[in-house]
């Protein structure tokens, strides 16, 4: 019995102390910048999918703009960056600063980076799976503001019930040829961008200037 309480009191103590170690996210730079606006350019994308990169960025304007924020037209951005024959993701990636500053006059810029895309075929199953970086900087300092990661999955909303190997080698299969058709990375493209532009805990982005709650964040104790 007290070797048991033993063991309580030991796995108690080290959940605790996870807890109680968890660093607070250096929101400094963030709260010197206020930004309102943010310009939210092509991510790079090291995928094999040409669909990636315009999902993950179209699906980040609604989080975004939720969270507070005037996000530039991402038509009328991209129709910019081709008017002046910049068409590929690190080419804008490698603008300086101070030139996007002075065609945008945007308060910060978002950096976005697609890892995973798409649908992968398992042995019993197949999933739909999308992982993105970003990374906001402000134009007018040069200061990273914020960073973040995150991964969405068709699992997440799916469970395979089938019976028997068979069966579930055949809804695998046929989940990937739907997935693939319907382009389901859109969807999940979606649940990926709201989870890394999530607000309200340590870790995620502050609320902007045109939220309810501006300047009341709970991971600032607020």
């Amino acid at each position: 019995m007290k070797k048991l309480f033993s063991l309580f009191i030991l796995v108690t103590t080290v959940i605790l102390s996870g807890c109680a170690t968890q660093k607070q996210y250096d929101y400094s730079s963030f709260l010197q910048s206020k930004p309102r606006s943010i310009l939210a350019v092509m991510p790079t994308d090291s995928t094999n999918e040409v669909k990636a990169a315009p999902a993950v960025l179209a699906r980040s304007l609604y989080p975004l703009s939720e969270a507070g924020y005037y996000v530039f037209p991402i038509a009328l951005v991209n129709e910019t960056f081709k008017h002046n024959g910049i068409s590929q993701a690190q080419e804008i990636h490698n603008i300086k600063l101070d030139k996007l500053y002075k065609i945008f006059g945007a308060d910060a810029v978002l950096y976005l980076d697609v890892s995973e895309y798409g649908v992968n075929y398992q042995i019993i199953n197949s999933e739909t799976k999308v992982s993105v970086s970003g990374k906001l900087v402000d134009l007018r300092t040069g200061k990273t503001l914020w960073t973040g990661s995150a991964t969405a999955s068709s699992d997440e909303q799916n469970n395979n019930n089938s019976s028997g190997l068979i069966a579930a080698l055949v809804v695998a299969a046929v989940k990937q040829i739907t997935n693939t058709i319907r382009d389901d990375g859109f969807n999940i493209a979606a649940i990926a961008d709201n989870k890394l532009l999530a607000t309200g805990n340590n870790g995620n982005i502050l609320y902007g200037p045109y939220h309810h709650n501006f300047g009341k964040d709970p991971q600032l104790g607020k």
